[in-house]
């Protein structure tokens, strides 16, 4: 009788282990749906955080660039600094954080005696505003200064020095400015 208890026991645990067995992998499918579904939506929230903060740091990066445009007056002239000491004058077209674009483009020119007058103790100084255009090298009107060579820039009034200058210059030459011609000269031999 045991024998048959045992095979019983044996019969009743088989189907029983067999329906666990299939109604288990049923169950871990739909654990597996689940899962999957879960690892999908955190990649989907993993992705939206990162483009969020790219976002962000992007918007914090180049934020501060336009922040500076909005203080260039158009209407008027600028003066842009540099660590050299050298000045020029003209109109900032744009600015970001790798240089400073500058058109319409004046310098000041600073001719010194070369032998002072004795009786005097200081060198006189004679000062006048340049355009741009007519040097050896032959530039373009137009000038890109790298921006770790700016100290400042600022903006001009329209009734100072520089702009009265600039304005009469525009005056008195209405087609542009006319460079002379340059003259060679040809070693002797």
């Amino acid at each position: 009788m045991e024998f048959m208890n045992r095979s019983s026991q044996a019969q009743s645990a088989g189907p029983a282990a067999s329906g666990a067995t299939s109604g288990g992998s049923a169950h871990r499918g739909g654990k597996g749906k689940a899962n999957n579904l879960f690892k999908l939506s955190s990649i989907a929230l993993l992705f939206s955080a990162t483009v969020l903060v790219v976002a962000l740091l992007l918007s914090l990066f180049f934020g501060k660039i336009p922040a500076e445009n909005k203080y260039v007056n158009k209407n008027t002239l600028q003066a842009v600094f540099l660590n050299n000491g050298q000045v020029y004058f003209g109109n900032i077209l744009s600015l970001n954080d790798k240089y400073v674009r500058v058109g319409k483009i004046y310098y000041l020119r600073v001719n010194q005696q070369v032998q002072p007058n004795q009786s005097t103790t200081s060198a006189a100084q004679d000062i006048s505003l340049v355009k741009l255009g007519c040097e050896l090298h032959g530039p373009t009107d137009e000038m890109l200064i790298n921006r770790d060579q700016v100290t400042f820039w600022e903006n001009l009034k329209s009734d100072g020095q520089v702009a009265k200058a600039v304005a009469d210059f525009i005056k008195q030459n209405p087609n542009g400015q006319k460079c002379a011609a340059p003259t060679t000269t040809t070693p002797k031999q």
